[in-house]
């Protein structure tokens, strides 16, 4: 069975040395962007690819890259321009992962916020394949400390996020920096004007690859509208964190401020949080998504931009806070969770003036979403949501005696995951709530086989 997918990848054209790297990290099978695209790379041909994020696109020009990589050569063949430095080092982290196997292949990530004069003595070495973002790239090329004439591949990663960014022009002045006759591949979950007429004036008769990713959406990932008000929409994220008790999930806000101003809250009330937005140091930004992949904090609190092209294992739920601005957005939002055939939920909190972008996103998926009130977020059989598989869980004894004298607010414990006890846990309506360690584990809660089984402090 095992070599049977393994003929998968090699009948694609990929070299048996990047095959057997890519079962030693768990991948065996070629997801459908990479069945299409990979033959058509390799062949030379220039590819445009619509695909939505977690079908595996990465790797889909990844791969042809490696496997036609010339380890004796010290100059750029192939470069990835990619709109945020989140995704240039995770692209980057990719190929290094990858070209472990192969002697000679050397990469290297090229962004803003990182010190120039390294960057500067790194690009004096071999570096066949540069991840980069378009400022600093320029910047590189202006000062003489690249050269893209050797270019054999362009790829451009995220073209419509990178567009809207505002991009465009130095996009350009990178294209027309590489040779006639590269090859050019460039993947985009959506095909607006700006990208359309982008790959008319610089690809030549491009293979036409569509992967939507509305399956993923709607059969991986249960989608919830929690209806609220904007009074009311912190304590109700709150009250769905306490109930779901997410192992990582990334809640989105429509702005920098919004964001950090939400993270100083949660962090009030002792969740384990931080933000990402584009505000943030580089230094920052590394250091705050190194301890989310390591599940020191549980909790992101993120713009759009910001998280654009995010991968982390273990995200088990995705929050918007703030409703998203069009479908796209809230495809991608919510695809940081349900990968890799794993399930995820994701919440929307919407408030009376939201209704109608809800619609909206409705309509734009083709799906009614379940409708769950701020006040009563029981199903109608009674038991409650817990988790992405949608398993049922048991009622702590208290907490039902409570709900009898009509006292609704949740109980909170040192064991809550994605948060730590903190003083303002104790000030409900005037009285002192004193929190029972371990009271979750009574709950009877079918158990997640990705979530831990201890709180963040006993980790």
């Amino acid at each position: 069975m095992e070599m049977a997918k393994l003929a998968d990848f090699l009948s694609l054209g990929i070299s048996r040395e990047l095959v057997k790297a890519l079962q030693e990290h768990g991948i065996a099978d070629p997801t459908p962007i990479q069945e299409n695209t990979i033959p058509v790379a390799l062949a030379g041909r220039d590819v445009i690819s619509q695909a939505q994020t977690g079908t595996g696109k990465t790797l889909a020009f990844v791969l042809p890259i490696l496997t036609q990589a010339d380890p004796g050569a010290a100059d750029v063949q192939s470069l990835i321009l990619t709109p945020t430095r989140e995704l240039a080092l995770q692209i980057t982290a990719e190929v290094e992962k990858l070209s472990a196997s192969l002697d000679g292949i050397h990469v290297l990530a090229v962004y803003g916020g990182q010190d120039v004069e390294r960057q500067m003595r790194r690009l004096e070495g071999k570096k066949q394949v540069v991840v980069a973002t378009p400022g600093r790239l320029l910047d590189h090329i202006r000062r003489g400390t690249i050269d893209l004439s050797t270019i054999k591949t362009l790829v451009l990663d995220e073209a419509d996020q990178m567009l809207h960014m505002g991009f465009l022009p130095e996009v350009e002045d990178i294209i027309g920096q590489t040779p006639k006759e590269r090859q050019t591949m460039l993947f985009s979950a959506t095909m607006p004007s700006q990208v359309r007429s982008l790959a008319n004036r610089f690809m030549r008769d491009p293979a036409d690859i569509r992967v939507l990713g509305k399956r993923i959406t709607l059969e991986d990932i249960r989608q919830i509208v929690v209806e609220t008000t904007d009074r009311a929409k912190q304590s109700t994220l709150r009250r769905l964190i306490d109930e779901q008790r997410p192992f990582l999930a990334v809640i989105f806000c429509r702005t920098k401020r919004r964001a950090s101003t939400l993270n100083a809250a949660l962090q009030g009330f002792g969740y384990l949080s931080d933000e990402l937005h584009g505000d943030l140091s580089q230094a920052k930004r590394e250091a705050v998504m190194k301890r989310f992949r390591e599940a020191r904090i549980q909790l992101l609190v993120a713009t759009d931009v910001a998280a654009r092209g995010l991968d982390v294992e273990g995200i088990t739920h995705v929050f918007n806070y703030d409703i998203p601005l069009d479908v796209e957005s809230y495809i991608h939002r919510i695809g940081r969770t349900g990968r890799a055939g794993e399930r995820g939920v994701a919440y929307t909190l919407v408030a009376p003036k939201d209704r109608g972008g809800m619609e909206m996103i409705e309509k734009g998926i083709g799906v009614s979403l379940e409708r769950q009130d701020v006040e009563r977020p029981e199903a109608k059989n009674g038991s409650r949501h817990s988790g992405p598989e949608g398993t049922s869980r048991g009622e702590h004894p208290q907490r039902k005696e409570k709900r009898r004298q009509g006292d609704r607010k949740p109980e909170r414990s040192h064991g809550d995951s994605g948060r730590k006890a903190g003083p303002a846990d104790r000030k409900q309506q005037g009285k002192t709530v004193h929190p029972k360690a371990g009271s979750r584990k009574q709950a009877g809660r079918k158990a997640n086989p990705r979530r831990s089984s201890k709180s963040p402090r006993q980790r």
